[in-house]
C-alpha cells in the first residue's frame, strides 16, 4: 500500500508539472520582459534591438524593457544574463564579442556563452565600415594604413570596449595590415563614436545601421567596409578585401539568448513572434535600406543560433591566436 501511495504522489507531481508548463505555454508572457543590452544606449546593438524589440513585442501582446548594462565589452551584461533568474522575462541580446570571442580572449571568464544560455532567434548580420573624422589626412584605406605603418601607435581608434565587435575588427585589421594602432575603449559605440564625429580619436569601425546616417551627412567620412561585397548605399566605398587586405570579411552577428533552463514554452513563443516579424516584408526593407543584411527563415531559429554560437566560439579560439588579441 505504502508502494502504491508514493506511486500515486508521482503521478499526481508530475500532472502537476505537466499542466504547470501547459499553463505556462499558454499564458506567457504576462508581464513585460527586459532584454539586456551590454553596451550603452545609442549604439548600433542597442539600435537594432529596440528596432526588433518593438516588433517582437506587439506580437507577444507585452512590452519589451531594454535594459543597458554596459561594461568590459559586453561580459558585464552577459554576466548578469547568465544570474538572471530563469523564468523567461529575462533575455539578453547577445553578439559576436562576448558570445564568440569572449572565451578567447578571457582566462577566467564568469559565464559559458553555450553552457550557460539557451538560444532563442537570431538577427540579422550588420556589416562593419571604417570611419575617420572628417578632417583627417587619409583620403583613402590606402593612405591610412600607409600613415599607420609610418607612425606606429599614432593612430587612434575607438571602440565600444574591449572585447567589443568595433575592437576586435580594428584589431584583426591591424594585425592583417601590419600596422600598430592604439585602441581606445568606451562604454559602447555611441560615445566612441561621438568622438570621432568631434575629431578627439582618429577613426573607429562601427555598423552600419548607425554610421550610414553619419556618412552622408559629412559628419565623418567612410574608407572601407568589411563585407566581401561592396554596401549598396555607400557604393563609392571600397572593401577591404578589394583594397589593402584580400580575403577579409567580417559582419556583426547577434542573438537573443535566455539564461540556461529558461521554460521552452517561453523560447517557443518568442521564436515564433520573431519569425513572424521577419516575414514582414515591409519591416526587412527597413533593416536593408541600413545595410543589414537578412538571412533566410531557417537561420533566424534558436537551433541555428546555438549551432552558429558553438562555431563561432571554436573560430574565435583560432583567430584570436593568430592575431594575438588577448584581454587579460
Amino acid at each position: 500500500m505504502q508502494r502504491v501511495g508514493t506511486l500515486a504522489r508521482i503521478a499526481m507531481a508530475t500532472v502537476a508539472i505537466v499542466t504547470g508548463a501547459t499553463a505556462h505555454a499558454q499564458n506567457y508572457p504576462t508581464k513585460p520582459i527586459t532584454w539586456i543590452v551590454p553596451f550603452a544606449a545609442g549604439g548600433p546593438t542597442d539600435a537594432l534591438a529596440r528596432s526588433i524589440a518593438e516588433r517582437v513585442s506587439r506580437e507577444v501582446g507585452q512590452s519589451i524593457v531594454i535594459d543597458n548594462s554596459p561594461g568590459a565589452g559586453g561580459t558585464v551584461g552577459a554576466t548578469k544574463a547568465a544570474r538572471a533568474n530563469n523564468d523567461g522575462y529575462t533575455m539578453l541580446v547577445g553578439h559576436m564579442g562576448y558570445m564568440g570571442a569572449a572565451p578567447a580572449l578571457y582566462k577566467k571568464l564568469s559565464y559559458d556563452p553555450v553552457k550557460d544560455f539557451a538560444p532563442v532567434f537570431r538577427f540579422p548580420d550588420t556589416p562593419m565600415v571604417l570611419m575617420v573624422r572628417k578632417d583627417h589626412p587619409a583620403r583613402d584605406v590606402k593612405a591610412f594604413v600607409e600613415y599607420g605603418k609610418q607612425n606606429p601607435g599614432k593612430l587612434n581608434i575607438s571602440n565600444a570596449g574591449m572585447g567589443s565587435t568595433s575592437h576586435l575588427i580594428a584589431a584583426m585589421f591591424a594585425s592583417a595590415a601590419g600596422m600598430k594602432v592604439s585602441l581606445v575603449p568606451y562604454k559602447g559605440a555611441g560615445p566612441a563614436l561621438i568622438d570621432v564625429i568631434g575629431g578627439q580619436v582618429d577613426g573607429m569601425f562601427d555598423q552600419t545601421n548607425t554610421a550610414l546616417p553619419q556618412i552622408t551627412e559629412s559628419k565623418v567620412r567612410a574608407l572601407a567596409v568589411t563585407s566581401a561585397t561592396r554596401v549598396a548605399q555607400i557604393k563609392d566605398v571600397p572593401t577591404l578585401a578589394e583594397t589593402v587586405i584580400p580575403g577579409f570579411e567580417a559582419a556583426t552577428w547577434y542573438g537573443i539568448y535566455a539564461p540556461r533552463g529558461t521554460p521552452q514554452a517561453a523560447i517557443d513563443k518568442m521564436q515564433a513572434a520573431y519569425l513572424k516579424v521577419m516575414s514582414d516584408k515591409s519591416f526587412t526593407d527597413r533593416l536593408t535600406a541600413q545595410a543589414i543584411q537578412t538571412l533566410p527563415t531557417e537561420k533566424y531559429t534558436a537551433a541555428a543560433l546555438g549551432k552558429h554560437t558553438e562555431s563561432e566560439v571554436a573560430r574565435w579560439k583560432v583567430l584570436a591566436a593568430k592575431a594575438n588579441i588577448s584581454l587579460d
